[in-house]
């Protein structure tokens, strides 16, 4: 069964909730604070190791009663359940959304078509696990009887974005392998990758569903043109492998049958990398580090399917982002991870984010006249905070944040982590509180700028009551970045929900591709 078609703007809760943002949109954090002194405790949500404060945002709890409201009001949890039990919630495509199963370690079977496709999952994960193995040992062994030192991901979109952010996310736990992601059809792209690699200890892993996709088979052919300087079609197999549908197209490339991973059509390709497609993830971190990524996304997903929507992280954080892109007219938002490992985590997220719901058509096919979507921003912290943040302390616009913290470092540097959770939390009540009039007097007087302080005191004044929220986990693991990445995952579903768009077709990609085939063509 589809989901419910139903226009948010028509609700009952939509109305509510106009009217009661013209009733608090102009209501100070600073003061909430004062007059609630559990207010942190209210908007705060723990489970397993992780923490959302959302306590500095701009809203009270009759907003969150009003959203949720919408939430209900839409039929979220009936949403939720079709999300996980197959149904083909992916009209446009005729297809089931179920990258959760990939990541189920329970024997409830999950339907396709009337199948249980748990036996699959498990049969592939078998098989990534044991080439993991025998790659990472060095029992594999390259045309020349060399073991392999280095891999490379030839792939575009989801089947690059999501490997390449875990691996780099998680290079703390990384073993031997050097890792290697192609992806640009930018021929300088290919060229400055081959020049780290060799031959003979190099392996490729092809990842495309079709084994057709323009960018990635291109830069297959330029790596196996380079590769057969050096060797024989005869040893194209031990070097390449492929992760896709298409046995025949892989066949005749020269990658051996025995060395293909499977992919399934419910699987879209910004939610894949639990699948097959993560088998760089899997030979760069061993294969035991992978399942506990897959492990973490499943607590989240738990989490997501039980807890009631006043508690469930994932609902509360697409609650608030609807508050802001639909009622306070917010455009964007920003994700700071104050991790120097998870510097790649915006991109992937923009594509996760604004291919997903950057709709304008809803599911009766109607255009829209709301906004859906949310431009996706950030960097890591506390470099952002000597970059662009100066636009949100001072600037103009409103701009809601994620700041995402660990408790405990990675390496025995305890000074320097003391500094970045500082800077870290000093952020967050910087945005939230700014600074008042007076207590930009106080700090001009006291640096002894007595004789400034008519002519600085307006630069010195911040407003403030810039909203943000807080996700801390215990430690940077594979665990907690399969539970971060998971609770995004939900919340852009739950945007698609309330938003009435259909999130998990592309259309504006295929067609940029349909056009710029039909330039090569005529040319």
């Amino acid at each position: 069964m589809p989901l419910l078609n139903k226009k948010p703007t028509e609700t009952i809760a939509w109305e509510k909730l106009t009217k009661h943002f013209n009733e608090v949109k102009d209501y100070k954090l600073k003061e909430l604070f004062r007059k609630d002194k559990n207010r942190e405790e209210k908007f705060s949500v723990s489970i397993d190791g992780l923490s959302l404060d959302y306590s500095k945002n701009r809203i009270t709890e009759e907003t969150i009663e009003l959203l949720i409201s919408l939430a209900e009001e839409v039929e979220l949890k009936d949403a939720i359940k079709k999300y996980f039990s197959g149904d083909k919630i992916n009209v446009t495509e005729n297809r089931a959304v179920l990258h959760t199963a990939l990541r189920s370690s329970s024997d409830t079977p999950v339907l396709v078509d009337g199948k249980d496709v748990k036996p699959q999952i498990k049969t592939a994960l078998r098989k990534m696990k044991a080439f993991s193995n025998k790659v990472i040992s060095g029992k594999w062994k390259g045309y020349t009887g060399k073991s392999i030192t280095d891999i490379v991901n030839i792939g575009v979109g989801g089947s690059d974005l999501g490997p390449k952010m875990v691996v780099e996310s998680l290079q703390f736990y990384k073993n031997k392998l050097n890792t290697h992601f192609v992806s640009n059809i930018d021929g300088d792209h290919v060229f400055e990758v081959l020049k780290r690699v060799n031959p003979e200890t190099t392996l490729f892993v092809i990842v495309s569903k079709s084994f057709t996709t323009h960018e990635t088979i291109n830069n297959a052919n330029t790596i196996r043109d380079w590769f057969l300087k050096s060797a024989t079609v005869f040893d194209v197999s031990k070097h390449f492998v492929a992760v896709s549908c298409n046995t025949k197209a892989v066949d005749n490339f020269g990658i051996d049958k025995k060395n293909v991973f499977p992919l399934w059509d419910w699987v879209g390709g910004r939610f894949s990398l639990w699948s097959t497609v993560g088998l760089s993830i899997s030979l760069s971190l061993g294969f035991n580090n992978f399942e506990k990524l897959l492990r973490g996304a499943e607590e989240i997903d738990k989490h997501f399917r039980t807890v009631d929507f006043n508690e469930n992280i994932p609902v509360v954080l697409a609650l608030m982002s609807i508050w802001y892109n639909n009622f306070f007219g917010s455009e964007t938002e920003m994700v700071l991870p104050y991790s120097e490992y998870l510097e790649k985590l915006p991109i992937y997220l923009q594509q996760a984010v604004m291919e997903s719901n950057g709709k304008d058509v809803d599911r009766n096919g109607n255009r829209v006249d709301y906004q859906t979507g949310t431009i996706v921003w950030g960097g890591t912290g506390v470099n952002s905070q000597h970059a662009f943040m100066q636009l949100l302390h001072h600037g103009t616009k409103l701009i809601p944040v994620d700041f995402i913290g660990f408790k405990e470092p990675l390496h025995n540097l305890e000074g320097h982590h003391e500094k970045l959770l500082a800077n870290y939390f000093a952020q967050q009540d910087a945005l939230a509180f700014g600074r008042t009039k007076e207590e930009a007097h106080l700090d001009l007087k006291t640096n002894g700028q007595l004789n400034q302080i008519n002519t600085l005191l307006p630069y010195k004044v911040f407003r403030g009551n810039h909203p943000s929220n807080s996700i801390v986990f215990k430690k940077l693991t594979p665990y907690s970045l399969g539970m971060l990445l998971a609770i995004y995952e939900h919340k852009i579903f739950v945007q698609g929900v309330l938003w009435n768009i259909f999130s998990y077709d592309q259309f504006g990609v295929e067609l940029g591709k349909e056009l710029a085939q039909k330039k090569l063509t005529n040319t």
